[in-house]
């Protein structure tokens, strides 16, 4: 095989590879709508936190400790969704980081390619080719994996929101 027989495919990684700067589209809108509902429930839990005076004296108690059980639920939450949220970033710019890797391996295969057109492909050659592919499902999978954990962390705060509306 020679590298002109490769040429086209080395293309598309490099088209793929450029693309993965906006994998990050994937997740973005996940994670901000997890930041959004962990908002609103703070929110909602500081109103009720609040609003003790319209009740009567013996439900007073009650009310309070059924807050306090909220506000213990969602930091629970809170807590188990700190290491994902430090996490997040970083994951973010592995995107970034395999994108850019990935943009440049491919566009220097492609530079080599045209320059070797009808040059013999060698094994290295052929590796470097399933590398410049191996960042774009890289970058996909963290994207993926960001937005459905962040997905999973705004279903369980959906939930204690719920319970909170129901019980307060």
């Amino acid at each position: 095989m020679i590298w002109g027989d490769f040429q086209a495919v080395i293309q598309l990684s490099a088209g793929l590879n450029v693309a993965i700067l906006s994998f990050v589209d994937i997740s973005l809108p996940a994670i901000k709508e997890r930041r959004r509902v962990f908002a609103k429930a703070r929110q909602e839990l500081e109103l009720h936190r609040g609003g003790t005076e319209h009740q009567h004296p013996d439900d007073a108690e009650a009310y309070a400790a059924a807050v306090q059980e909220m506000d213990r639920k969602l930091f629970m939450l809170w807590q188990e969704s700190s290491t994902f949220i430090r996490e997040e970033e970083s994951l973010i710019r592995s995107t970034g980081v395999l994108g850019v890797f990935g943009a440049v391996l491919s566009l220097g295969l492609l530079w080599y390619s045209a320059e070797h057109y009808s040059g013999e492909i060698s094994l290295m050659g052929r590796l470097l080719i399933v590398l410049s592919f191996c960042s774009l499902l890289g970058a996909f999978l963290i994207n993926f994996m960001t937005a459905s954990q962040a997905g999973v962390f705004t279903k369980k705060c959906n939930t204690i929101r719920e319970e909170m509306h129901k019980r307060l």
